[in-house]
């Protein structure tokens, strides 16, 4: 853990003028520490940088920064937070590598998790029940089979990416915050975030505390998710995205980028069938991204021959959907239904119509289905989810 000098030179340092965080990075490694920065001769440095330190050091001995520094210290102190400077071994490797890396980190929880190998697992917060299934499939799938889940802990399918990691056997699992650590932005989901903590989990965000979600929050938010993790994985996004923003970032700092292509009719496919047109990795089952990433985990114990309801596992070549159905007790009437129910959405009088079955056996057979999870209903229109 840092020591109590450094970080209190490195919340010095993010409240004094001229200072941005690139000019931080180049001064910090010029001296080697927010420490020696602010308590060592300039001369030291290089000659450019000198006059910035003499300046720096002025600054900080007026004291303007002495009242906010304090109330953030009684804060992070109450909720039982942590503080990493980048200059900390603490600080995970993976997001220093980032030409944006944020000077400080807040963090509740096992901080151990910012340095395990991460997938990042975005999307819609207007999921359909077919983004909403994969998300939580897929992300207990990834998190037996050794990933820590990184998602935004926002609303849809980030809420879902966090619960799927929950329901894995020690299943890992950070959430990135757009506000400071000390309040829970959606308020809904403070039980979750309780949970996450509760199960070894990790909230983290680089924003001081009493900082509220501000739209320019959740940008910056992005790119650590991105930062943090090995490759991100696109669940459902529209076209105009927070989650695209996430993967882009992602390209930027030379991650792997995946996505779930979907029904060419629905709108929450075509920010992932967008990404696929720009190079990103089509995938259509865990075992795809575990074979592009596996290498990273050679370090965590595999866990990967566990089948989980995703029905994936390294060494079963089903299919994930055969498994499911397998297992879900149709009846001969659900099964044909099943077979002629496609993947893109239709509604009700259109079966009817081409299937020559009447409305009233049809909608019947479509909530059994519905009940059983095989099928969803979005406003009306039936598609199959598995």
């Amino acid at each position: 853990m840092a020591g109590a000098d450094e970080i209190h030179y490195g919340l010095v340092a993010q409240y004094l003028n001229e200072f941005p965080p690139k000019l931080q990075s180049q001064l910090v490694e010029q001296a080697g520490s927010y420490t020696a920065l602010f308590t060592e001769s300039p001369e030291s440095l290089e000659p450019q940088f000198q006059e910035i330190v003499r300046r720096l050091q002025q600054e900080y001995h007026r004291q303007r920064w002495s009242d906010q520094i304090d109330s953030i210290m009684v804060l992070v102190e109450r909720v039982g937070a942590q503080i990493i400077p980048i200059t900390s071994l603490d600080y995970p490797q993976q997001l220093k590598q980032i030409s944006s890396a944020p000077p400080l980190l807040y963090t509740l929880g096992q901080t151990d998790n910012l340095h395990l190998p991460q997938i990042a697992i975005v999307g819609s917060r207007r999921m359909t029940r077919g983004g909403e299934n994969n998300a939580l499939q897929w992300s207990r799938f990834l998190a037996n089979s050794g990933f820590t889940i990184t998602s935004g802990l926002a609303l849809g399918v980030d809420g879902c990416a966090h619960r799927g990691a929950l329901e894995a056997t020690n299943g890992k699992t950070v959430a990135v915050m757009a506000t400071g650590i000390d309040s829970i932005y959606p308020q809904r989901h403070r039980q979750l975030a309780e949970q996450i903590l509760d199960s070894g989990g990790t909230l983290v965000t680089e924003f001081h505390p009493n900082e509220k979600p501000l739209p320019t929050h959740f940008p910056r938010r992005n790119r650590i998710i991105s930062g943090l993790s090995l490759g991100v994985l696109v669940v459902e996004a529209a076209v105009k995205s927070g989650s695209l923003i996430t993967a882009r970032y992602a390209l930027e700092q030379n991650r792997e980028v995946f996505a779930i292509p979907g029904s060419i009719h629905n709108p929450q496919s075509r920010g992932c069938h967008l990404l696929i047109k720009e190079g990103a990795q089509l995938v259509e089952s865990g075992d795809d991204i575990i074979s592009e990433l596996g290498g990273a985990l050679a370090a965590v114990a595999a866990t990967a021959n566990e089948v989980d309801s995703l029905g994936c596992n390294t060494g079963s070549a089903a299919h994930p959907a055969e498994l499911i159905i397998e297992h879900s007790a149709l009846n001969e009437q659900e099964s044909a239904l099943l077979k002629i129910l496609g993947f893109e959405p239709m509604d009700i009088d259109s079966l009817s119509r081409e299937h020559s079955m009447p409305v009233e056996t049809l909608s019947e057979l479509l909530i059994g289905l519905e009940l059983k999870g095989i099928i969803g209903n979005e406003n009306g229109f039936y598609q199959r989810l598995v």
